[in-house]
């Protein structure tokens, strides 16, 4: 699929942020690491991509996230399009926390960043970043290591994780779902559920959807292929549709919205979840790979 060259993003907005990153040192950080290498510690031969994540550009990269360039690049580009700023985006989904979470699961972690502030928040929390792509994976783990932070990353598809059921108190997702197709969207919530306790919390952070829809230039500023059906959809409905009750959403900075949801209690059968539980052998296959590059 060929790069637009028509987007806002691609014409006007590309060559301001190349001026405002060090492409240079970005270029000798993506040197420093053999990316095969590494992304193939991550890499589970029962993981299928799905063809809306491999058969897409995303934000005018050519491949999505299925490339090294696209671990290297996410995060200067990202800092300069969250306005009014990506930290306290990301921020209002930690302030969202209602629950006090003892297993996070982060859903399409990508480079880590919320992922990091989730462990940052809950220290004592195991914290498991979940994606896609594998090279992301790779810069997660290097950002996790200089953070001094222990963090798990596993190659998934958010949709159907393999990981047990009830044996999270929180899962999250940051701006994944303006990237997926609706059907595939509902599909991770209902995962979600599975994966909660009773009681556990959902967060979706993504773009406001009442604005996408309200100003539809927004849509056209960067090469994101499901955006107008995102913005024609509703996490809401979706959250209810896939059991959640308690769901309500609130705006971020008007262009950004954090949409939260907890599983009830059942009537019978319910599962409920305790540290003892937990199979250490679940975790088999999850571990960190370990190498010696500094950003």
């Amino acid at each position: 699929m060929a790069v637009r060259q028509d987007t806002i993003w691609e014409r006007f907005l590309s060559p301001v942020v190349r001026l405002l990153i060090d492409e240079d040192g970005l270029r000798r950080y993506a040197d420093s690491i053999n990316w095969e290498k590494e992304s193939d510690r991550y890499r589970r031969d029962d993981v299928i991509i799905p063809s809306y994540y491999s058969n897409q550009n995303f934000h005018g990269i050519a491949g999505g996230y299925l490339n090294s360039d696209a671990a290297v690049t996410y995060d200067p580009v990202t800092q300069y399009v969250l306005p009014p700023n990506e930290g306290i985006v990301r921020q209002a989904l930690v302030d969202a926390v209602q629950v006090k979470p003892r297993r996070i699961l982060d859903l399409g972690c990508g480079t880590g960043s919320t992922t990091l502030m989730l462990k940052q928040a809950f220290p004592e929390a195991e914290v498991i970043g979940l994606d896609l792509s594998p090279y992301m994976l790779v810069r997660a783990e290097d950002k996790a290591r200089n953070a001094g932070m222990e963090i798990v990353w596993r190659h998934g598809d958010a949709e159907k994780t393999g990981l047990r059921d009830a044996t999270f108190d929180l899962v999250t997702a940051s701006l994944l779902f303006h990237e997926t197709p609706d059907a595939v969207s509902l599909a991770i919530l209902r995962e979600s559920f599975r994966l909660l306790v009773t009681g556990g919390q959902v967060l979706i952070l993504d773009g406001n959807q009442k604005t996408l829809r309200q100003l539809e230039w927004l849509n056209d500023v960067f090469e994101e292929p499901y955006i107008r059906e995102y913005a024609a959809s509703s996490t809401e409905a979706n959250m209810g549709a896939a059991g959640f009750e308690a769901v309500r959403s609130q705006d971020v900075w008007w262009i950004n919205q954090v949409t939260s949801g907890i599983k009830p209690i059942a009537t019978e059968n319910v599962r409920q979840y305790t540290p003892t539980s937990v199979d250490n052998n679940d975790l088999e296959g999850l571990g960190s790979p370990a190498f010696g590059i500094m950003a």
